[in-house]
């Protein structure tokens, strides 16, 4: 390695008498973190085995080098590649070989030179070299540039610290172009690539403009880092004649007997930690930082800081309840009055309120309202605080991520605030508020922040809320006093710990009655009276409400249903503000086609023909009921099971069981099997952009399956539910209120259920099990009949449902037993 000390700073008087002619052969001295140029000389660290050998090559003869310059300086062993072409040729004034080895020499720079062929790399860089002679001209272009050029340098010099001022002296005795650019250019603070480019223009006058923009930019650097370092020094004496003026004030409030203003300070938080009323351990941290405080001085970040934590402490409502007002009679009111149907909803609610008003305490299981958006679970919470009398809170915890969140930041960090629960309990100013936790289900969480659900576990546990701890206050808070609710669409994001503190209450979503009921007691006159029209300006008949609700919304809930109705209000607005009519009465589908448009679903569409390998399922979504039509078809092929439709693992599950029974059993259901060997099966759950899972379409796969196999048509009339067994068993499903209304929503009026389905029926509103009839089946054969019309009330349907029983008996008998064999010829 080579490089220089420091900056150079003189100039030589010229080519040493004794240098001659310049050779055409070189060794190459390779630099870094330096450009030498002609004329200069500096003193030279050389540490690397190369550019030792280079020096002792020439040390006994004419004492004449190549200098040239790394490309990129972290390179620590360069080859030819990494050096510039255009270098000094420089002369070795003096070397001193150092102990611990390398050596430092001093080098005169003579001329330029290029490089025109390497002749070797080993012992040391070696070149061919062509020396670029310097012209000197003198015009009087030439003499105006060098005035220029020294009154720019002389101001550099002035504004820098590190030029001494003899090089002033040296710059004015120049009386060539090419010397005076060279020696500013090795003088002022630019880089090495830039003196680089410098070193290579060859021509004066060029190179003295290069060195003058070069120079014009440092001048402006310089005079900006001397003004920023001005301000500076002016904000320093201002905080300093402040601190001045404020003992002075200090003296004369003392004169005048007046208060100190940080005296003052420190009663009025004596005064606001006592009215409190905290718990000990909370009263004792709080002197403790007030005791801190004054300590500090009053302007300090720190003392800033300390203020904030004593306003949060002091404004928490660690003794200040809401008085309960439990009246069972008044809380039924206000439920009836807010909300319509959710009977058994209520009466919980109503029966969590009875016993805190014997019990006189809220300690218990979370309540946890589940069910599709829009059914009124957030109002459900607000109904409960106005029954108690309470204040009602609610905290959103959609796409919360972060646990500072919930549990609140240190107050380590700047800009540190308590967690969301305890800013919660301080607005609301009572220590017993209603708190919902809305959306529980939509919470995330990722590595680098934490988890906010497990944050809510010591919340939501009753036996450890009343000890709750928020990062930012370093006390415990008691939160049992608190009735928290919280909301879901669904519990299967929820983790499990979390669920298991909450007891979960389901909502299911509204019939037509009800929702027909709904927009009769709430939209209407809701959405009346925010577009300013008078009660009789809008009349909807109960069939064009239902209407809306069948063909214009698909939901669960009822929000797109009041959006219609707002959309209808804003139209009759326009029509009586431009003073086309007065008011508007909805009761046929024209009129009502007129204000809102064609109707978007059609719920006739299940009442299509009969068909083979297509069966109607019925499916529970977030948003409610449903119905899924299920295709089958199969192609040659080698007996595979193709499945499209974003299924998941358990549905794919559930398809290869219900293919397996289809097999086994093929001589009963009277299926060939070289059909299935030699033909791939592909079954289709259409909307396929939406994920489907669960095991509940099982019989309504093999009844797919069965259909396509034995060629025979399947009624449109009948929807169905239920999980298949590898003997053919059906077993319970889920929702199955949401899925009998979706059905019924749909136009289906027959629907086959498990019969461990049968004891929920009485649990389901009579209004949606009207009209409708539903068939409880055990086993896939007593599906069939009900589904091929051909079968329906054969003997050997019967007698194939006794067997199922037998065989969930004997679970281990195999499927296809010689029995039903020989009752083949007899079922057909």
């Amino acid at each position: 390695m080579a490089s220089s000390e420091h900056n150079p700073s003189g100039m030589a008087g010229g080519m040493p008498p004794e240098s001659g002619e310049l050779p055409s052969e070189l060794p190459i001295l390779a630099l870094r973190n330096v450009v030498v140029f002609p004329s200069v000389v500096l003193p030279i660290h050389v540490s690397r085995d190369k550019s030792v050998a280079a020096i002792e090559s020439v040390i006994s003869g004419r004492r004449l080098i190549g200098l040239l310059t790394q490309r990129d300086k972290d390179v620590d062993e360069p080859s030819a590649s990494d050096l510039y072409e255009v270098g000094t040729i420089g002369l070795i004034l003096r070397v001193l070989k150092l102990p611990e080895g390398g050596a430092r020499i001093l080098i005169q720079g003579l001329s330029r030179y290029r490089v025109t062929k390497w002749l070797a790399e080993d012992p040391y860089f070696k070149a061919a070299v062509q020396a670029l002679p310097e012209e000197n001209i003198d015009t009087l272009e030439a003499q105006a540039m060098m005035r220029n050029v020294n009154e720019q340098f002389k101001q550099y010099v002035q504004i820098g610290k590190n030029q001494p001022t003899e090089i002033l002296v040296a710059a004015n005795n120049i009386g060539e172009a090419g010397k005076l650019a060279d020696l500013i250019a090795a003088n002022i603070q630019v880089t090495d690539e830039q003196r680089q480019e410098v070193l290579e223009i060859i021509p004066p006058l060029k190179r003295l403009e290069k060195v003058n923009e070069l120079m014009a930019r440092e001048i402006q650097l310089l005079s900006m880092s001397s003004k920023i370092q001005h301000q500076v020094q002016e904000e320093v004496s201002k905080s300093q004649r402040e601190y001045f003026l404020r003992e002075q004030m200090k003296a004369i409030q003392r004169e005048l007997g007046e208060s100190d203003p940080k005296e003052a300070e420190q009663r009025e938080y004596d005064e606001k930690i006592s009215k409190a009323k905290m718990p000990e351990d909370v009263e004792a941290k709080a002197r403790e930082e007030l005791q801190r405080l004054e300590r500090m001085h009053p302007e300090s970040a720190e003392a800033g800081v300390i203020r904030t934590y004593l306003d949060t402490l002091c404004a928490l409502p660690w003794a200040i309840e809401s008085p309960d007002e439990v009246s069972i009679e008044r809380a039924r009111r206000i439920l009836d009055e807010d909300h319509y149907g959710l009977e058994e909803i209520k009466q919980r609610l109503l029966e969590f309120l009875g016993v805190h008003k014997i019990r006189g305490s809220v300690k218990g299981p979370i309540l946890c309202l589940v069910g599709p958006p829009g059914v009124g679970k957030t109002s459900l919470g607000k109904s409960v605080a106005r029954a108690m009398g309470r204040e009602f809170i609610r905290m959103s915890m959609g796409g919360v991520r972060d646990e500072a969140e919930v549990r609140g930041h240190r107050r380590t960090y700047v800009g540190a605030m308590p967690g969301r629960i305890i800013q919660g309990i301080r607005t609301s100013g009572t220590r017993n508020p209603v708190f919902m936790l809305d959306e529980i289900d939509k919470l995330s969480h990722d590595a680098m922040r934490g988890d906010p659900s497990s944050a809510l576990l010591e919340a939501l546990d009753p036996e450890q809320n009343f000890s709750f701890s928020d990062h930012y206050l370093e006390v415990s808070f008691d939160l049992s006093k608190v009735l928290f609710i919280a909301t879901a669409n669904m519990l299967d994001t929820i983790p499990p710990a979390l669920r298991d503190r909450m007891e979960v209450i389901r909502l299911a979503g509204y019939t037509e009655l009800e929702k027909v009921k709904i927009v009769q007691r709430f939209i209407l006159p809701r959405q009346l009276e925010n577009h300013g029209l008078a009660k009789a300006a809008v009349k909807i008949s109960p069939t064009m409400i239902r209407e809306i609700t069948l063909r214009y919304t698909r939901e669960a809930g009822m929000r797109n249903c009041e959006r219609e109705i707002a959309k209808i209000c804003r139209k009759v607005a326009l029509k009586i503000a431009e003073g086309d009519l007065k008011s508007v009465n909805i009761n046929t589908p024209a009129v009502l086609k007129e204000y809102l448009g064609t109707p978007r679903f059609d719920f006739d569409e299940a009442q299509r023909e009969d068909a083979v390998g297509v069966v109607t399922g019925m499916v529970w979504t977030s948003v409610g009921g449903d119905i899924l039509v299920i295709e089958a078809a199969f192609m040659p092929g080698k007996g595979q099971l193709i499945l499209t439709g974003q299924l998941g693992d358990v549905m794919q599950e559930s398809c290869k069981a219900a293919l397996t029974y289809c097999r086994a059993n093929s001589e009963m259901l009277g299926i060939d099997p070289e059909l299935i060997q030699k033909h791939d099966i592909h079954l289709h759950f259409p909307a396929g952009s939406i994920p489907k899972d669960g095991p509940s379409a099982g019989i309504t796969v093999a009844t797919a399956l069965v259909s396509l196999l034995t060629g025979k048509k399947v009624t449109s009339k009948v929807a169905m539910t239920g999980e298949i067994t590898l003997k053919g068993r059906v077993l319970p499903i889920g929702g199955l209120k949401e899925k009998l209304l979706g059905a019924k929503r749909a136009g289906l009026r027959k629907v086959i259920v498990p019969a461990a389905n049968k004891k929920e029926i009485d649990d389901i509103p009579d209004d949606i099990k009207r009209g409708m009839t539903v068939i409880y089946v055990d086993h896939l054969d007593e599906v069939l009949p009900h589904v091929f019309p051909a079968q329906r009330g054969s003997k050997p349907a019967a007698r194939k449902a006794t067997r199922a029983k037998r065989a969930a008996q004997r679970p281990r008998q195999p499927a296809a037993s010689p029995k039903p064999r020989t009752q083949k010829p007899r079922r057909k």
